[in-house]
């Protein structure tokens, strides 16, 4: 088997692949892509079990067949070319592979292609589309709020939740929460399903990079995202998500309007001389004055800064973790923010002071600190 193709397209294909590759694999086949030429197209495969993705492309080629090459060699040798064709030439018996480039000739030993694992067929899926952007926006806005305890595993995903009024995606990690809507994009029916992190964080990298229409199918138990030449499987997480909407508060009197970068800025600031364990900071409002302060008093270290800002409302002192608040402000994109209040000891909710594009509708909110005045 032989094919042509060129070095700077195929690295390109490969580097979106290689996020898959997993550090220590239970199939050492899996350390691998796998080639398969059919025509003068070629599929390039990667997989760790749980998430598959491959990518399409044209080559030169005439014969029909597939192999496992490794993937960290192959990567390796393809950065160190400037652009050029590459010709590969495969052993079909030994599934050894040879490379000629203008400078020379590389041998490497590739594997049988049949003992890759086939990606999973999604059998009687639902199916929906929508604007690489949107998708791209919605998980870039709700990804960092994802939780890692490995005890609650249906929180560290983003939930899905379509219905033929808008789609909803949610992530939490019980200290923080966002919930990104958009009524632009439909569903056919309602459903719901949680995408694990890592096939998202794929995700997010491949839509940077195209304006196309992603297909999202899924069934109980996976979903695949189509575009371009690009299709991702990957298995959902198993599980109940938590009722976000009860954590939400309703009403909320006290409401704070202030320049997201002015805030974000002094937040970094006196952050630095807050409690290494705690990150908390104290924001007291009183008529048109923020005064955000913190204190360490471990090492008698303390910061205060006073903002003007818009408010309305009665006078409050409430703690945040400053983490968390600098996560949401980085991930606004708004001039103002909008932080609505009701009490100390409830949560305090995020909002674009502006609106965004059309038929967004952003909404994140964060569980306060308890102060020990």
């Amino acid at each position: 088997m032989k094919f042509i193709v060129s070095s700077t397209a195929l690295l390109k294909q490969l580097q979106l692949l290689q996020g898959v590759l997993a550090s220590s694999n239970t199939l050492p086949i899996l350390d691998n892509f796998l080639f398969e030429i059919d025509g003068k197209q070629m599929t390039v495969t990667a997989s760790d079990l749980e998430t598959t993705i491959t990518a399409t492309m044209a080559v030169e080629a005439k014969d029909k067949g597939s192999v496992a090459i490794p993937a960290r060699l192959l990567l390796d040798t393809l950065k160190a070319f400037p652009e050029q064709p590459l010709t590969f030439t495969i052993d079909g018996k030994h599934h050894g592979v040879e490379i000629n480039s203008e400078q020379g000739k590389y041998k490497m030993t590739g594997f049988n292609g049949a003992e890759f694992p086939k990606s999973p067929v999604l059998e009687d899926p639902t199916a929906l589309s929508l604007p690489a952007g949107t998708l791209a926006a919605a998980i870039n806005k709700t990804l960092f709020a994802t939780g890692n305890d490995d005890l609650r595993p249906v929180m560290s995903g983003i939930f899905f939740e379509l219905s033929p009024e808008n789609v909803c995606f949610v992530a939490t990690d019980a200290h923080k929460l966002v919930r990104y809507r958009r009524t632009d994009v439909q569903a056919p029916r309602a459903a719901s399903f949680i995408v694990p992190k890592k096939p998202l964080n794929l995700l997010k990298n491949s839509l940077a990079a195209t304006n196309a229409e992603v297909t999202v199918e899924f069934n109980e138990n996976n979903a695949a995202f189509k575009f371009d030449n690009t299709v991702l499987v990957c298995r959902l997480i198993d599980g109940k998500y938590p009722n976000y909407e009860a954590v939400i508060p309703k009403t909320n009197p006290n409401k704070l309007t202030i320049d997201r970068a002015t805030f974000l800025s002094s937040i970094r600031r006196v952050s630095i001389f807050a409690n290494k364990t705690t990150h908390q900071v104290r924001l007291h409002i009183n008529g048109s004055q923020l005064t955000i302060s913190a204190e360490d008093l471990d090492f008698a270290n303390e910061a205060n800064e006073k903002l003007t800002c818009a408010y309305e409302g009665e006078e409050i002192t409430i703690g945040f973790n400053s983490r968390f608040l600098m996560d949401m402000l980085n991930n606004l994109t708004s001039e103002h923010v909008n932080l609505e209040m009701s009490a100390p000891n409830r949560a305090g909710i995020l909002l674009p002071g502006e609106a965004g594009e059309v038929g967004e509708d952003v909404l994140m909110l964060v569980m306060p600190v308890m102060l020990n005045n």
